[in-house]
């Protein structure tokens, strides 16, 4: 880093806004296969938080592709900076007292280990939405394991590029065996269990 460049420190602090917004803000970070049900299930997610009144932002894999990593491609070192990038904005929303929802494919353990490093232990909750390739396959919501099968798309994870499995999320989402309601009374089961929203993990027991 050049050592022109200084951190310049601010005075309202992550905790006083924390105090201010009266929640514990942390990184929701949905990771799983093309299809597998992320976005959906994040949108559910902070759709239930936005009726308790609850600060969030939404970080979707396609739309940051439409702005802020718009000139990036999907090779393997243009993903390992996508993922960069979200995980710095994510841990910006942090500091600021929100709690930010992050719904990648993220394929490699160590991009998200660099994402995780960036906040506190407890500020990072991955979520592995567990949906077998088949399943997502079947799905192909936007037809890209048809075009990747017919070659017309390379480095599709899934099919020509790995996808690193979380051996220890912090909840695991098996979408072929929950709808979309259970999935979503069991992470914010997670929030009100572990304090980062108010409640308990009673209100919303499967």
């Amino acid at each position: 880093m050049n050592e022109d460049i200084i951190w310049h420190s601010q005075n309202i602090t992550k905790k006083k806004r924390e105090i201010l917004l009266n929640q514990r803000p942390c990184i929701i970070w949905f990771t799983g296969l093309s299809g597998s049900g992320k976005s959906t299930l994040a949108n559910a997610i902070e759709m239930e938080l936005f009726k308790k009144g609850i600060k969030t932002c939404l970080l979707d894999g396609d739309n940051i592709r439409h702005g802020l990593n718009k000139d990036l491609g999907f090779s393997e070192v243009d993903r390992v900076e996508n993922i960069r990038r979200i995980g710095e904005v994510a841990k910006l929303f942090v500091d600021a007292g929100i709690i930010a929802l992050t719904a990648f494919i993220s394929p490699f353990k160590s991009d998200r280990q660099i994402a995780k490093s960036l906040v506190k232990y407890d500020e990072f909750i991955e979520v592995f939405v567990n949906t077998p390739l088949e399943v997502c396959e079947n799905r192909d919501p936007k037809g890209l394991y048809e075009k990747a099968r017919n070659g017309d798309i390379k480095n599709f994870t899934g099919i020509d590029s790995p996808y690193e499995a979380p051996k220890e999320p912090h909840i695991e989402i098996k979408t072929d065996e929950l709808d979309i309601n259970q999935s979503v009374d069991k992470i914010i089961s997670y929030l009100m269990k572990y304090g980062y929203i108010k409640g308990t993990e009673n209100d919303y027991a499967i």
